[in-house]
């Protein structure tokens, strides 16, 4: 059964923005990313979660950054995301709220968290990218616009790969369309829109650019404890191609996470995967046509471990999957 009838009958009219035209390169209007997968164990339960529940993760981000993951860490997790055609995706380890200064910890400060202190602390980030890119990752989460201008200067001549990603991280969400743009010509690749923004905000956000919006469909507590997985299809339609997060409300934070917090963040990454499940439930009542990417789909930046640089025919990009009903 429809609410629009009985709204109609109650003489409401339901808030209501253009559908967005935008789509990934596959054709696809939205992707499942998972964030706070902190090291290989975890992944593992993430992706356990996922066959469990039948849910297409197309990224899976890490918040601790690569600098605290062992080499033979970066390189199971670039092997276990190619093997499942899903884009991993790195913080940059060094910023401000790791640093030495007071700032980033203060109550006025907070939002400096991500950003990168003097140049000692920028050249520790791209050290951090260009050992990660060694193991095979090609996608990174980036919080401060210096330095993703001088990832994106070094990819121009050819000092990184050109499939790496730069996803802007949320600690530097902006809040309305300008801002958005000029992290886009900035050469941010995706960017993480506030968890708070309404729809006719993420209407008027989408047509301001054309990259990809990632936003959390549900938010930790630090970013406001937005709990809306059942609006999903409205986020969809108004903000494609959109990266739909679940993060975890009434949940501890876990960075930086490492073996003291592990099986805490493994059971948040399976309840994260759980709670996509219910989303893409309320996606399907829906009744429209929402597409979401399937593994190895075509604009994903996944790894490429060592062993494996050459794509084989056999794992060509995949064709999007319709929302089940």
């Amino acid at each position: 059964m429809s609410v629009a009838p009985i709204l109609a009958r109650l003489g409401l009219v339901p808030e209501t923005v253009p559908p967005s035209a935008g789509r990934f390169p596959d054709g696809a209007h939205f992707r499942i990313e998972i964030p706070s997968i902190e090291g290989p164990a975890v992944l593992d339960a993430a992706l356990s979660a996922a066959r469990e529940y039948g849910v297409v993760v197309n990224r899976v981000s890490q918040g601790s950054g690569a600098m605290l993951l062992r080499d033979a860490e970066l390189r199971a997790m670039a092997a276990a995301g190619r093997e499942a055609g899903m884009e991993v995706c790195l913080f940059v380890g060094p910023r401000a709220g790791y640093d030495v200064g007071a700032h980033a910890r203060s109550p006025e400060g907070a939002g400096e968290y991500g950003q990168l202190r003097g140049s000692r602390q920028l050249a520790s980030g791209v050290a951090d990218v260009l050992r990660a890119v060694e193991a095979g990752i090609r996608s990174f989460l980036v919080g401060d616009e210096g330095l993703l201008s001088v990832l994106v200067e070094m990819q121009a001549l050819g000092e990184l790969p050109a499939g790496c990603v730069w996803k802007l991280s949320v600690t530097r969400a902006p809040s309305n369309p300008i801002s958005l743009r000029l992290l886009e010509r900035l050469g941010a690749t995706t960017v993480n829109v506030p968890s708070d923004v309404g729809l006719a905000q993420l209407a008027e956000m989408r047509a301001a650019v054309e990259l990809p919006l990632d936003l959390y469909v549900e938010a930790p507590d630090s970013l406001g404890g937005v709990v809306r997985g059942h609006e999903s299809a409205a986020l969809i339609r108004a903000g494609a191609p959109l990266y739909a997060k679940f993060g975890l409300r009434n949940a501890p934070p876990l960075y930086p996470a490492g073996g003291h917090v592990e099986e805490l963040a493994c059971a948040m990454a399976r309840e994260k995967v759980r709670r996509a499940a219910v989303a893409m439930e309320w996606l399907a009542r829906d009744g429209r046509e929402l597409v979401q990417s399937a593994p190895g789909a075509a604009g994903l930046a996944l790894p490429e471990p060592p062993e494996s640089a050459e794509q084989p025919e056999s794992e060509a990009p995949r064709a999007p999957q319709r929302a089940r009903r």
